[in-house]
């Protein structure tokens, strides 16, 4: 067998173990009952799950850790997170977000 064959049955045998882990759960939730607290821990995942995404992306340029005002993509969180506040609408939030980053970006680009 060629180094292929073994790398192809590598990738197989992982994705198939991967959707048996994962379609395990989807099947069997119907039949666990969960605790309350677990529950309602579980509504702060998503929100939890997206910030670990979009803080480094904030905060992070060029590999340092960038608090400074010359960082536009902070003035651009901060605008959406209060917008996120007030409005509660997803969309609103990233509009806003992007649109205050490219003003920032393109008038900072002006001057």
């Amino acid at each position: 067998m060629s180094s292929d064959a073994y790398v192809w049955t590598a990738v197989v045998c992982v994705g198939l173990l991967t959707f048996v882990l994962r379609w395990s759960f989807i099947a069997m939730i119907d039949s666990l009952e969960m605790p309350a607290a677990v529950q309602r821990a579980l509504r702060f995942v998503p929100a939890a799950v997206l910030s670990a995404i979009i803080l480094p992306a904030v905060v992070v340029q060029d590999g340092a850790i960038a608090l400074s005002a010359s960082n536009l993509r902070l003035f651009a969180a901060a605008a959406a997170a209060v917008v996120a506040w007030r409005t509660r609408s997803i969309f609103y939030t990233i509009a806003i977000g992007m649109v205050v980053l490219w003003t920032l970006e393109a008038l900072w680009g002006a001057a």
